[in-house]
């Protein structure tokens, strides 16, 4: 029975459906879930960084290290999470979210997903450190913790590390290297001693520096002067033989870069045979003309061939045209016939002549090496102290006939202090005279040493000149002037000796032994016309032939004496393609030879009202000389390192300054030698022999003293302090 209308409906209900299970109409089992994969990345690092998720997924798993995946239904919200740094590397970004709020990345899965949290890594910069020294510049031990980023940590400087920005770097310097004592750091951060601290943040270069320990020291007295310099010293020979007129362009230019400021005319040995106007009707009567000679070597009474130009072409084209101090050699040993001995009238004539063309001859010496055996004499008693000074002294001798004719010639006598026979006592006891003329040359051929000739030559010629003073006060003349009439390494046969470093560095000297010992003018042997070749030689006392630039053995070119070239000769400036048999010819005419750099160094200090400067030496007394003179309200140094191949760190003292508004040194060498002609030498000459390197000029600005210079090996140095 149906109590109710709801019992009807529910058996209605269960009736229908087992009918309809009975017939396989329907189901109870609900549809599958949908599932996603999400899969969690990350960039800088690429794995290992922790995320946390929520929720946990359908296995349960939630939080995760990159790279890792979750299994969620569709539809579902999941919340990832990021560190906001993985290990020194900054979160950046997600990508792949549905959405993100800085660290946190929203996803909603209605497919499989990627996200990823990106992380940035730091750029990290890297400096170079450069670790430098002075003093020396090069080879210094330093000791450099940590290493670098290439493990590279001690070093030889220079030498180079790369680290990190802001590496803390520390260097260790030894407390000497080389002799030289550290002194300290420059381009630290900090420095302790010889420690030097450095943090990078930058390319950095940090320098230890040592203090050079001098080998000696220079001490200028400014306080007592000496004499007074003569420009005059700055002089050169000139020879009748060469023709200087034709020539008068390219010499006066070579003159004035060298600064010469006086010449002697004609020419040595030439000057007693010389006959400077041609007294007969030939085609040019007014040119000079020599004595010939016979077999023996004595005047028989003809004439030959004396020079290119006529007196007053050499007056106009070189005395007025480099406006030089001339000096004259009168002829004593031949007369105009060349049939007797010197006659005082054409001497006379001479200085006549000379101011008739506009000029004073400033100095007139009776005479060349008239005591000498070499010397052409036809006097009855040739080569004679005591005839010579009775044809100078008295009222129709040289010297008086002279200053009647030119009041201010200056007349002088030849000396030579040792001779055998004796001279000087005899010539300046009974000659009259304003000054006296001395010649030097210390080394003869074949026997040619250039440590001789750079360590002691030049010293000896003020001992000479003490002996001159000396016996000029022996004979009541104290106080005559002393003029240095010719000078050079060897006295015949130059050769390549002569045109070599080691000459200029004589020459050198012996303008500061000059100096210093007042004399009063002087003239180098010889400006030019000196050029000799291989077939120039001599007898020597053993018989045998000594050719000219030839060795002692007469085998090779001179190998016993230093320098490259295959040419050499008496001339200071290159003769040029007039003197074709010279191997040197190819030189443009007028080029400084290395004794003419000696004279451009020396113009810088041999100037007019300046005045000489006590410079002593102390330590190496050897390699290290030093000469000084007043410099226009300054000092000037010539220094000299004579040592062959090692610098010379030199301290110069003041006596009076400790501080100079600027210094500048004028440096010529060996250095400069070498480089001047050696194509294929080193440091090689690109432009082969004809370029004759100049000296080098560093102005070093502002200094304070004691200063100390470091001289290059066998070099000339001009210090000018202001």
């Amino acid at each position: 029975m149906i109590s109710s209308w709801r019992e009807v409906a529910v058996s209605a209900g269960i009736g229908l459906s087992l009918f309809m299970t009975a017939c396989g109409g329907g189901s109870s089992t609900p549809p599958p879930t949908t599932t996603y994969m999400l899969t969690v990345n990350s960039t800088g690092p690429a794995s290992g960084v922790a995320i946390t998720v929520s929720p946990a997924d359908n296995n349960s798993a939630a939080n995760g290290s990159t790279s890792f995946t979750r299994t969620y239904n569709a539809g579902t919200s999941i919340i990832l999470t990021a560190p906001a740094m993985s290990g020194s590397n900054t979160f950046s970004s997600w990508t792949g979210c549905t959405t993100t709020t800085t660290v946190t990345c929203n996803v909603t899965l209605g497919t499989n997903t990627t996200v990823t949290a990106n992380y940035t890594v730091p750029v990290i910069s890297t400096y170079v450190l450069t670790v430098n020294s002075t003093n020396p510049a090069s080879g210094v031990a330093i000791t450099v913790s940590p290493a670098d980023n290439n493990s590279a940590a001690n070093g030889s400087t220079s030498f180079t590390r790369t680290y990190n920005s802001g590496a803390a770097v520390i260097l260790t310097a030894p407390a000497s290297s080389g002799g030289n004592l550290f002194s300290s750091w420059t381009g630290c951060t900090t420095t302790t001693t010889v420690t030097c601290n450095v943090t990078m943040s930058a390319n950095k270069t940090v320098t230890a520096g040592f203090a050079i320990t001098p080998t000696a020291t220079v001490t200028v007295n400014q306080s007592s002067t000496g004499p007074a310099v003569n420009p005059k010293i700055l002089g050169m020979n000139l020879a009748a033989w060469y023709d200087v007129v034709g020539n008068a362009t390219a010499v006066n230019a070579a003159f004035a870069q060298a600064g010469i400021q006086s010449i002697r005319w004609p020419g040595g040995s030439w000057s007693d045979e010389y006959h400077w106007q041609t007294p007969n009707s030939s085609s040019n009567p007014s040119l000079p003309y020599m004595c010939h000679n016979n077999s023996s070597g004595v005047p028989d009474g003809t004439t030959s061939w004396g020079g290119y130009n006529t007196f007053a072409q050499f007056v106009t084209g070189i005395v007025q045209g480099g406006s030089y101090d001339l000096a004259l050699t009168a002829d004593y040993g031949t007369n105009p016939a060349c049939t007797g001995p010197g006659q005082p009238s054409e001497a006379v004539a001479w200085v006549t002549a000379a101011l008739a063309d506009g000029i004073t001859v400033s100095h007139m010496t009776v005479g060349n090496e008239e005591y000498g055996s070499w010397e052409t004499d036809l006097h009855t008693l040739p080569n004679n102290a005591a005839t010579y000074a009775a044809a100078v002294a008295g009222s129709s001798g040289y010297y008086a006939l002279i200053k009647a004719a030119s009041p201010n010639t200056q007349v002088g006598v030849v000396v030579n202090p040792g001779n055998n026979p004796a001279w000087d006592p005899t010539v300046l006891a009974n000659a009259s005279y304003d000054f006296v003329e001395y010649h030097y040359y210390p080394q003869g051929p074949g026997s040619e040493n250039d440590t001789t000739l750079i360590q002691t030559d030049a010293q000896a010629l003020t001992t000479n000149i003490n002996t001159i003073k000396a016996e000029l006060a022996t004979a009541g003349h104290s106080g005559t002037p002393i003029y240095v009439g010719e000078m050079g390494s060897v006295y015949t046969l130059p050769g390549r000796q002569s045109s070599s470093i080691t000459q200029a560095l004589f020459a050198g000297q012996v303008l500061g032994e000059m100096m210093n010992a007042g004399v009063s003018r002087a003239t180098w042997w010889i400006g030019f016309g000196g050029c000799d070749d291989t077939t120039s030689y001599q007898t020597l006392g053993n018989g045998t032939l000594q050719y000219a630039n030839f060795d002692t053995a007469g085998l090779s070119y001179q190998t016993d004496v230093y320098g490259w070239q295959d040419f050499g000769g008496y001339m200071v400036f290159a003769d040029g393609p007039s003197e074709s048999s010279c191997e040197g010819a190819t030189l443009p005419t007028g080029t400084l030879l290395p004794t003419a750099r000696a004279f451009q160094l020396f113009s810088n200090v041999a100037v007019s009202g300046a005045n000489v400067l006590t410079a002593s030496v102390t330590g190496d007394t050897t390699d290290v000389v030093a000469y000084a003179a007043t410099h226009s309200g300054g000092t000037a140094l010539v220094l000299f390192n004579r040592n062959e191949t090692s610098s010379e760190p030199v301290s110069i003292k003041l006596s009076v300054e400790t501080s100079s508004t600027d210094v500048k040194v004028i440096t010529y060498d060996k250095a400069i030698y070498d480089l001047s002609g050696s194509p294929t030498g080193t440091p090689a000459d690109p432009a082969g022999t004809n370029t004759w390197a100049a000296p080098t000029t560093t102005d070093m600005g502002a200094q304070s003293f004691p200063l100390t210079l470091t001289l290059a090996p066998w070099s000339m140095n001009v210090v000018i302090i202001n």
